[in-house]
């Protein structure tokens, strides 16, 4: 019967559907980590690989939602950046800055605006060299393997030591956020919030949910490229 064309679960036929366009899109691409507008055989890849991603994405079925798993890793190892410590935007960005390298250039060349892609690669490396400490070790080994180090510091001042407290205490609580936003996202399979509302997270911490969210979308253009990613790749088009 299979033979003949025969077709046991849609969703599993659905599913082996896109895999094929993300395998297209990774041939050209090197990586799965699409921005959410990316297409390819006339798929929306992107927001395909966005969606599976999230809590829940790969389906409720455990061993069917390994073998989706083991069925994306098998393209690229690392098509879910989130459990790797980073996003899915900085991934796209460090597989353009090693396409860059092994074409031939340096990381002293790959200055702001030397793209590939259409991501400007040289503006993203500086970043990274300026804000080495906020990397995870894994995201340090992989620069440095590449022969980056992190920018010189200035000598820090008293006034800079308390602004850069108060800078992690506001990291810190972003991150409270977006962990409350998934595992609200998870329970109710929605994305819209009621202002009042409170999510108890595993640790005992408290995140008043609706006020988070409403904060973050009113000061948006404060927000950092990571923060917006991490925001918008749990769904919020705004943060885009």
């Amino acid at each position: 019967l299979e033979e003949l064309g025969m077709v046991w679960d849609t969703a599993d036929a659905q599913f082996a559907e896109n895999l094929a366009a993300a395998r297209a899109y990774y041939s050209e691409a090197r990586t799965l980590a699409a921005p959410r507008h990316a297409t390819a055989l006339d798929k929306p890849v992107g927001q395909w690989l966005t969606n599976l991603r999230r809590p829940g994405g790969l389906g409720k079925d455990p061993e069917r939602a390994a073998r989706r798993a083991k069925q994306l890793a098998a393209i690229d190892p690392d098509w879910n950046p989130g459990g790797l410590g980073w996003t899915v935007d900085w991934q796209r960005h460090y597989t353009g800055l090693n396409a860059l390298l092994a074409a031939g250039g340096t990381l002293d060349e790959i200055l702001p605006g030397v793209t590939y892609r259409g991501d400007d690669i040289g503006r993203w490396l500086a970043r990274q060299a300026r804000d080495w400490t906020q990397l995870n070790t894994e995201q340090q080994h992989r620069l440095s393997e590449m022969g980056m180090k992190p920018a010189a510091r200035p000598q820090k001042t008293a006034t800079q030591t308390n602004t850069k407290a108060g800078a992690t205490k506001g990291s810190d609580a972003f991150q409270r956020g977006v962990a409350a936003l998934q595992q609200y996202i998870a329970r109710e399979g929605k994305h819209v919030v009621g202002r009042q509302h409170v999510e108890e997270l595993p640790d005992g911490t408290s995140v008043r949910l609706g006020v988070f969210l409403s904060n973050q979308k009113s000061r948006r253009d404060r927000l950092t490229e990571q923060q917006l990613a991490a925001l918008a790749e749990l769904g919020y088009d705004w943060a885009m």
